[in-house]
C-alpha cells in the first residue's frame, strides 16, 4: 500500500471515529445522524432479512440498461467526432458544459415519450453518462501515437483494419476510464430519478425511510449503497491500472 493511500485510510478512520464520538456523546442530534456503528448494524439487518433485494435488483437492471445504452452510444458518438473534427470542433463548447444542464428537466418529456414505467429512469441514467464516454473515446483515439498509424499505412491495412488492430487496443485504456466514469454516471443519474421520481427501487427506499425518519434503514442502505458502488468502482480502477500498465503506463 502506498504511502498515499495510508494516508487516505488513517484520514477516513479518523473522521469516523470523530463521528462516533460526536453521536456517543450527544453533540449531534440522532435525529438527524445516527452513529457509523449504528449505520453498519442497519446494514447488516437489511442484508441479513433480504427485504429490499427486489429494489436492490430492479435498480441494478436500471443501471445495466443506461450503461449498455450510454457506452454503446457514447462509443459511436466519439467515433463520429474523431472521424469528422470540423464537427468535433464544433461541438466542443457543448460537450464542455453540458454537465452544467440540469438533466431532469427532462423528466416530464421522459414520461410522455416513454410512459409511467421504468424506462424515463433509464433516460436520465443514459443522459447523464454518454457524454463521458464520447470524450474519453475521442480523447483515446486522438493519443494513438501517430507511429502506430504510419506502420498500420506502411503494412497495407485498411481503416477498417487498423482501427481494430492498432487504433482500439492502443486507445483502450481510455475507453475503459471511459465505462468507469458510464458506471458512476449512470448510478447517479438513476438513484437520484429513484428518489424523487420512482415508486420502487433502491432510491426510493432510502427516500422513504428518509421520509418516515427511520434513520436506521436510511443510513443502512445509504452505506450498502456506497459499499457496493465503491467496491465497483475499485475493481474497476484495478482493471484500468492493469491495462495501463500492459502498455508500459502507470
Amino acid at each position: 500500500m502506498s504511502r498515499a493511500a495510508t494516508y487516505r485510510l488513517a484520514l477516513i478512520a479518523t473522521a469516523v471515529a470523530a463521528l462516533e464520538f460526536a453521536c456517543r456523546i450527544g453533540w449531534i442530534d440522532p435525529i438527524a445522524v445516527i452513529a457509523p456503528s449504528k449505520m453498519v448494524q442497519g446494514a447488516v439487518s437489511l442484508l441479513a432479512s433480504g427485504q429490499y433485494s427486489a429494489d436492490l435488483l430492479l435498480t441494478l437492471q436500471t443501471v445495466a440498461a443506461a450503461l449498455v445504452i450510454s457506452v454503446f452510444t457514447g462509443f459511436l458518438l466519439g467515433l463520429l467526432l474523431y472521424r469528422l473534427p470540423r464537427l468535433k470542433s464544433a461541438a466542443d463548447p457543448f460537450l464542455a458544459s453540458y454537465y452544467a444542464i440540469p438533466m431532469f428537466m427532462f423528466y416530464p418529456l421522459f414520461i410522455v415519450m416513454f410512459g409511467l414505467n421504468r424506462w424515463p429512469l433509464v433516460a436520465i441514467g443514459f443522459v447523464f453518462s454518454f457524454i463521458a464516454m464520447a470524450i474519453n473515446t475521442v480523447d483515446g483515439l486522438s493519443r494513438v501515437p501517430k507511429v502506430f498509424m504510419r506502420v498500420g499505412q506502411s503494412m497495407n491495412l485498411t481503416a477498417w483494419q487498423r482501427m481494430r488492430f492498432i487504433q482500439l487496443p492502443a486507445a483502450a485504456p481510455y475507453l475503459f476510464t471511459g465505462v468507469k466514469l458510464a458506471v458512476v454516471y449512470a448510478f447517479i443519474g438513476v438513484i437520484a430519478g429513484e428518489f424523487v421520481l420512482a415508486g420502487a427501487g433502491f432510491g426510493y427506499r432510502i427516500a422513504f425511510a428518509y421520509n418516515a425518519f427511520d434513520n436506521a434503514t436510511m443510513y443502512g442502505l445509504l452505506l450498502l449503497l456506497i459499499g457496493g458502488v465503491g467496491g465497483l468502482n475499485l475493481s474497476l480502477y484495478r482493471w484500468e491500472r492493469l491495462i495501463h500498465e500492459r502498455r508500459g503506463g502507470r
